[in-house]
């Protein structure tokens, strides 16, 4: 075999990372649901022919990207190379083998070229609705949540399986947008498999052997020198987060050793019986991403930069849930597992690891009441994401309004009101609502949504940080905890639970505040006159925390 030359090769890598994100956009593009095009909840990506992951699309998030990367290779397991056939695409919603929620499709496609399989193209989105309980927290098994599809054949030489498809829009409030999002999955993995086969061509490829094997390998390479920097140790953490009825326990034990890193959840609390429950598989594509966000950062994320990673945890702790447990909001302390790993990595790199952030979703699904299908009303389901602050940053503030982990981007107004009885009428950044430091939490938001006529809402609440603010390092202060509830008057609610939104009163969230990072007597006068000027600190905070700033005469 005639040995390429390394430019060549990462040349060709860069291209496949254009194939990916090309494929990324042809989901977003052609998908029906909000939370889709609008707010990107997808991953895309390209396997080798051993479904390894390659290349990801840069939109998308780690719940789906890093899920993806272990799922094609659960869909390999079940369905031989040998017995597939140009045009066939694959698909389960099984929490354990995807993404871990029934929400969740995901999708293989074998690539053909030059009449054989060279590799796969995969993808996830959200769908909007799939039955039972729906996107809420109170489902008492996985069976109640919706609808599970094994590991089948969606699209059989070409032909989309018509009954699969039959029975999803008779397990749905909103069939025409699952219908609609399914063909776009497919478009995506049309995409990728028809970009893939163009690129092989262009470059006179017969196999991906060689390019897979310089990817994965350089990626390995990078991260265990990433990791070879980082002390070894074995570091503990735990957090207290909100939890459905009492408080939740999650705990981490990290050891970092000279060639691979593990995480342990021992010491997490048991599941609960609730469907706040997270799958192993979810729980690590967080934690690993947040430890590849301090330890080779750099390195695209691939089966090679991965591999050095390992989680584990005790079968039946919340963070490892068995089936048939409820799972449908495993997100809540899904993306809380970034924070509890910072907790233990900040011990051996305390200048480069962030405050604690809002972290977790502000993920608000909605729908009509049984009486609004009944009498005729408008029937809808709809999911909306909105987001909090994230943790100050060493040498940065934190981000306001802006999800860390997920990377979802906020619902938006005029899209959400043009799909659904609903109006956003209120929706800014809450004053002070960041950690104080010398280097600010990001701010959350106050957002207020109601419906557009004279039927009540059903909202199926599952958050964090209303209990427990997210902390300050080194100095900085809390953030705001985060507030929900019906009405101007109306009492503090729980986190998680289904609430009934009356047609005469908004329903009022206030997302979280990220931590303050350093202590505040540092933070440059500048800023803090910048931000009294701005509003989103107000001239009390100003005064209390940072009395060594000036006044600004403008303010």
């Amino acid at each position: 075999m005639t040995q390429i030359p390394q430019t060549r090769l990462q040349v060709m890598w860069n291209r496949l990372l254009a194939v990916v994100e090309e494929q990324g956009q042809a989901l977003i593009r052609a998908a029906f649901s909000p939370i889709v095009r609008e707010s990107g909840d997808i991953s895309a990506g390209i396997f080798d022919q051993q479904g390894r992951m390659l290349a990801q699309a840069v939109t998308g998030t780690p719940g789906h990207i890093n899920t993806m990367a272990e799922a094609v290779k659960n869909l390999l397991a079940r369905f031989e190379i040998q017995h597939m056939k140009p045009g066939d695409i694959y698909m389960t919603n099984d929490p354990w083998l995807a993404s871990g929620h029934l929400n969740d499709f995901l999708l293989m496609q074998p690539i053909f070229y030059k009449d054989r399989v060279v590799g796969f193209t995969s993808c996830t989105s959200h769908l909007a609705d799939l039955g039972g309980l729906g996107m809420g927290p109170d489902g008492s098994d996985v069976f109640d949540e919706g609808l599970m599809i094994p590991p089948c054949k969606l699209v059989d030489a070409g032909t989309v399986n018509a009954l699969l498809m039959d029975i999803v829009r008779a397990n749905s409030r909103e069939p025409i947008a699952n219908e609609g999002d399914i063909y776009a999955l497919i478009a995506c993995c049309e995409t990728g498999a028809a970009r893939l086969s163009g690129m092989m061509a262009e470059f006179d490829l017969d196999d991906l052997d060689p390019l897979a094997s310089y990817i994965i390998d350089t990626s390995r390479r990078g991260t265990l020198q990433a990791i070879s920097e980082v002390p070894n140790g074995v570091y503990r953490h735990s957090i207290q987060v909100d939890g459905y009825d009492t408080p939740i326990t999650l705990a981490a034990i990290l050891t970092v050793a000279d060639d691979h890193i593990l995480l342990d959840y021992d010491g997490t609390s048991p599941c609960s019986p609730k469907g706040i429950n997270v799958p192993l598989n979810y729980a690590t594509a967080y934690s690993v991403f947040a430890l590849r966000c301090i330890i080779g950062a750099d390195i695209p994320n691939n089966a090679g930069s991965l591999e050095p990673f390992r989680v584990v945890g005790p079968p039946g702790c919340i963070l490892n849930a068995q089936p048939p447990v409820p799972v449908a909001m495993r997100h809540s302390l899904g993306q809380m597992t970034p924070d509890l790993v910072y907790g233990c990595l900040t011990q051996a790199l305390p200048d480069k690891v962030p405050a604690e952030g809002a972290s977790c979703l502000y993920d608000v699904p909605i729908r009509h009441t049984p009486e609004t299908a009944r009498d005729g009303g408008q029937a809808f389901a709809l999911e909306l994401v909105f987001n909090g602050g994230t943790g100050a940053r060493p040498d940065k503030d934190g981000l306001s309004a802006t999800a860390f982990p997920s990377g979802v981007w906020g619902s938006q107004i005029e899209p959400t009101e043009a799909v659904a009885p609903i109006l956003i009428t209120r929706r800014e950044l809450r004053t002070d609502s960041g950690g104080v430091g010398q280097h600010q939490g990001g701010h959350g938001q106050h957002i207020e949504i109601a419906s557009a006529g004279d039927d009540d809402l059903l909202v199926f609440l599952s958050v964090e940080r209303v209990r427990f603010a997210a902390e300050g390092r080194q100095g900085g202060g809390p953030g705001l905890k985060g507030r929900i509830r019906v009405g101007h008057d109306g009492p503090d609610l729980p986190s998680k639970g289904t609430i009934r939104v009356p047609a005469d009163k908004p329903l009022i969230l206030e997302t979280p505040g990220g931590g303050g990072f350093g202590p505040p007597q540092m933070r440059e006068p500048a800023h803090v006159q910048r931000d009294v000027r701005e509003g989103t600190i107000s001239q009390e905070t100003a005064q209390t925390w940072y009395p060594h700033a000036p006044k600004d005469p403008a303010t």
